[in-house]
């Protein structure tokens, strides 16, 4: 049975619909676990073709904008998480109850196309991944990937959602290693990496990569699902103690979380830096891919190609459920895991078996992206700073300056990105 809080400045706008907390606080390490699973968004396989492409044509230059981006990274779902730990709502439910009918039909339409695009991202990098592991066509990958996507899903639904939870973490362990591991064996330059986290460009081209980058790292499914994440994993949080005691343990899920994600990102520059320069083909997965394994061997290549695998099994079933907690929340529709994910999938076989470069499609999907980032933000900074929703837990001064300072720059480089894909520039 659902239960209630006691009434106060903090649920005013609905019922709290979460299960009731268990009597006594919970060991630590039991509060965290959300971000991990978040933070998967942030190491897909967009996030792997805009940091291997970075790393070949200007190696270490760009390393200041993952630097950037995983610090708004943090900040961005750190605010999702408060939201849902505060109200006991995800984003697109707060969303759902305050625009009126037409508003919320059209905000449910970019999210739902936000998060399709993002499906088809994750989709193509688990067909590629396939393809160079066993040289499995790309549309039989795609497929193959829907379908154990979908067996993950069924894990909330049969095994409870700390069952998911488990497996995504062990997937996220399985790409941070595969991802990484060429570091061993191709050290980056440390005057690199120093200087490339001084701030510039250089020319047209490096803006239209940090762009990418910056959007395939800032996601929106990412800042929609997150709230709700933590709205199912603690349950009723009541204001006093046991709130600070969660917000503490959220804060530090959030940041561990996105140290690794950011980590295993710029893992893939610096390998791309210092390996992939000067060779040709390494504007594509598969080129870079070849690159990476002639000159560091066949394992390196291997460990590669599972990370990759592991990002997009693990990112497509992140998608999904993003997907269906905006139509939940703005809908109050349920659509069934089964009937979702064939719907989501099939445009990424469609794709797939036009023959375009699925690199190119990786990319253009990181431009549709772009498109929803501003109108995941911005709600989400506004009201996290209501005082009638949030009460005590509202945005600090501090903190509302710096949102608001991180969504300009994340929105300047996006419609950086926009602009500059129209226009082909570089």
């Amino acid at each position: 049975m659902a239960t209630t809080r006691p009434p106060g400045p903090a649920v005013q706008e609905a019922p709290d619909r979460r299960p009731a907390r268990r009597p006594h606080p919970r060991p630590r390490g039991t509060l965290l676990g959300p971000a991990f699973v978040a933070a998967i968004a942030y190491v897909d396989p967009g996030n792997v073709a805009a940091n291997l492409t970075a790393g070949a044509q200007f190696q270490y230059l760009l390393l200041w904008v993952l630097v950037a981006a995983n610090a708004i990274a943090v900040l961005v779902q750190y605010l999702s998480a408060k939201l849902g730990v505060v109200t006991g709502q995800s984003l697109p439910e707060v969303m759902g109850r305050r625009l009126p009918r037409p508003a919320r039909l059209a905000y449910w339409g970019q999210a739902e196309v936000v998060a399709a695009a993002t499906d088809v991202a994750e989709i193509i990098g688990g067909a590629l991944a396939l393809q160079l592991l066993f040289g499995v066509p790309l549309v039989v990958g795609g497929l193959i990937t829907g379908v154990v996507s979908l067996g993950l899903l069924m894990l909330t639904q049969y095994r409870g959602g700390h069952v998911f939870q488990s497996v995504i973490i062990g997937m996220l362990a399985i790409l941070t290693v595969g991802f990484c591991a060429g570091l061993f064996f191709s050290p980056p330059s440390g005057p690199g990496m120093l200087e490339g986290l001084v701030p510039r460009f250089e020319g047209a081209q490096s803006v239209l990569l940090a762009a990418s980058m910056l959007g395939a790292t800032v996601m929106p499914h990412a800042v929609y699902l997150h709230s709700a994440l933590v709205r199912d994993h603690h349950g009723t949080v009541t204001e006093g103690d046991d709130r600070r005691r969660v917000l503490r343990a959220t804060r530090w899920d959030v940041v561990l979380a996105l140290v690794v994600a950011g980590g295993v990102n710029i893992s893939m520059l610096v390998l791309a830096a210092s390996t992939l320069p000067g060779r040709t083909g390494t504007d594509t997965i598969p080129g870079a891919h070849d690159a990476i394994r002639d000159a560091l061997g066949p394992v390196v290549g291997v460990l590669f190609a599972v990370g990759l695998l592991a990002s997009g099994l693990a990112s497509t079933s992140i998608g999904s459920m993003a997907g269906a907690e905006i139509m939940h929340g703005l809908l109050k529709v349920r659509v069934p895991l089964f009937v979702r994910r064939v719907v989501t999938l099939v445009p990424a076989l469609v794709l797939l078996a036009t023959g375009v470069s699925p690199t190119w499609l990786l990319v253009l999907s990181q431009v549709v992206l772009s498109f929803g980032i501003a109108f995941a933000l911005v709600p989400l900074v506004v009201v996290t700073s209501d005082a009638r929703l949030m009460g005590t837990g509202r945005n600090a001064t501090g903190t509302r300056v710096a949102a608001w300072a991180a969504i300009a720059v994340v929105i300047a480089l996006n419609v950086a990105l926009i602009v500059l894909t129209v226009t082909g520039a570089g």
